[in-house]
């Protein structure tokens, strides 16, 4: 018979529940006899599930120990022979879980589990899922534990600072920042179309399209944040957040968007798994690209060939203006992934939002009363945002980089050394979008961005600890080392008359990343 322990466990927050317990199951909650006691402290608090919402000072709960089950173990060498379709196994907390029948209807795409399939997923679950979602583990459970994976210190010591954020409540405070932000875009929405409707003057028209970039900036940050959950109380209104913020006010679909934007968390700054440094022929980041890489994600080799030379081989000088009109490539992105034969959730709400936008945005360009003025309009809007596409670059483009897929056991590890931080004064917060603690960010995507601020000492110590890289540069600072990487490139792009062994001796030598 399995024995009964009351267990005795301090004031705990209303964010500490729904957590289920792998050794005692809840029966109820009672004041206990003198019996047997044990304390819960504030690790393992997370592994119990706590169904009240009023704590008083002390909670005393009652669980079942449950009877102890022979258990199967399998090794890590033997759980990497389940990472194919048909044949898909995670590990999570030293269980296993086979998820080949449910890959598809993975809301984060199936791409991210069979990059992950066959390793221990413990550290990216836990970054991505809230405690909702482990409930839910249970029906892919096949029966098996890992039998000889070791964690290392640094994953023990982020597993332990994401129990202490939960503890804390910062995932669940929101803050006011979404009601500030909603807000003003309305107020600049409603400005933008007043000035161009109602104004002769060429000066308010310019000064619209700095709004209406302005806008464009808040609004993707917006639907940045929806698309992490971190906006809004519920997945729901969290999705039309997201459609109303990307298709409809931006033009950018927040399909394509989770499509990559998801990849990029999971294989940070991988050359041939991370979308968001695959930009060839424009782009290189790493000389690395000049041997014709194939982008797994994509599925298309990225030729190295005349033009990609050219390009890239002027890309320190090109950087800003293709920035300037960066957002043109995001439409061409969006029209792409919607009318493609690729299963897309919502894909008909997706269309409708990016209709809706090419209804409006037209409409109010064609009201201003000559093409001059309509050119410079789009212009300006376009040059305004182009401040948010190089910040996305700035985060990434001089991080280290790698070759090959990302792997389980070392999250943190692969965060550190792929991102930048840009530092600047907390009343800049809303122009970076919280994105400025980029490191904070993908460590914990799920935080809402007024929380980064208040992680990112932790993290930096944890960094120091643990001898990984925290880089952060003052906006100024990463341009200037992003254009070095940039020409670092295109000098050896540029000389053709290197032979290949001298050219890989030479990116041996200096290869970035």
């Amino acid at each position: 018979m399995p024995s009964t322990w009351f267990v005795h466990a301090p004031l705990m927050p209303p964010l500490v529940k729904r957590h289920e317990c792998p050794t005692y199951s809840y029966m109820g909650m009672c004041r206990p006899p003198a019996v047997k006691t044990a304390t819960v402290d504030d690790t393992t608090a997370l592994h119990w599930r706590v169904v009240f919402d009023n704590y008083p000072d002390s909670v005393w709960f009652i669980m079942e120990e449950k009877m102890e089950v022979e258990k199967k173990y399998i090794t890590v060498e033997e759980l990497k022979l389940h990472n194919k379709p048909g044949d898909l196994w995670i590990s999570i907390q030293g269980k296993i879980y086979n998820v080949s029948d449910w890959v598809n209807d993975h809301p984060g795409g199936a791409t991210i589990l069979y990059d992950l399939g066959g390793q221990d997923v413990t550290d990216g679950f836990m970054a991505y899922h809230p405690s909702t979602v482990w409930k839910r583990l249970g029906k892919y459970f096949n029966g098996y534990h890992l039998k000889d994976f070791e964690i290392s210190e640094a994953s023990k010591d982020y597993r332990k600072l994401h129990a202490e954020i939960t503890q804390m409540g910062l995932f669940e405070n929101k803050g006011h920042g979404a009601l500030y932000n909603i807000t003003t875009i309305v107020v600049l929405l409603y400005l933008v179309v007043y000035g161009v409707l109602k104004s002769d003057s060429v000066l308010v028209h310019f000064v619209c399209a700095v709004m209406l970039g302005v806008l464009w900036i808040m609004g993707a940050y917006m639907g940045h944040d929806a698309g992490h959950y971190q906006v809004m109380a519920s997945r729901k209104w969290n999705q039309i957040i997201q459609v109303l913020a990307g298709n409809c006010l931006t033009g950018i679909s927040i399909a394509w968007w989770k499509w990559t934007h998801n990849q990029h968390h999971i294989a940070c700054n991988s050359l041939d798994y991370d979308p968001d440094l695959q930009h060839m022929p424009v782009f290189a980041v790493s000389t690395k690209f000049f041997h014709s890489l194939t982008s797994v994600f994509y599925g298309r080799k990225m030729d190295f060939d005349h033009v990609a030379r050219f390009l890239v081989s002027h890309q320190h000088l090109t950087y800003y203006p293709i920035m300037i009109v960066g957002r043109v490539n995001l439409f061409i992105q969006t029209f792409l992934l919607l009318s493609s034969k690729r299963s897309i959730p919502n894909r008909t709400l997706n269309i409708m939002g990016i209709l809706f936008f090419w209804t409006w945005f037209p409409l109010l360009v064609m009201c201003l009363p000559s093409w001059t003025e309509r050119v410079m309009f789009v212009l300006v809007s376009f040059t305004v945002t182009a401040l948010q596409h190089i910040q996305f670059t700035l985060n990434h483009f001089s991080g280290d980089t790698y070759l090959g897929p990302p792997t389980g056991n070392d999250w943190f590890e692969k965060q550190a050394a792929g991102t930048i931080d840009i530092s600047c004064s907390k009343y800049m917060d809303w122009f970076f979008g919280g994105l400025q603690f980029q490191l904070e960010h993908h460590l914990f995507p799920r935080l809402p961005r007024c929380q980064l601020r208040t992680v990112s000492p932790t993290v930096k110590e944890l960094c120091k600890k643990h001898n990984l890289p925290h880089r952060s540069l003052s906006f100024w600072d990463a341009n200037v080392t992003t254009i070095r990487v940039l020409r670092k490139a295109a000098l050896q792009a540029w000389d053709m008359t290197l032979p290949v062994p001298k050219n890989l001796a030479w990116e041996a030598i200096n290869t970035h990343g």
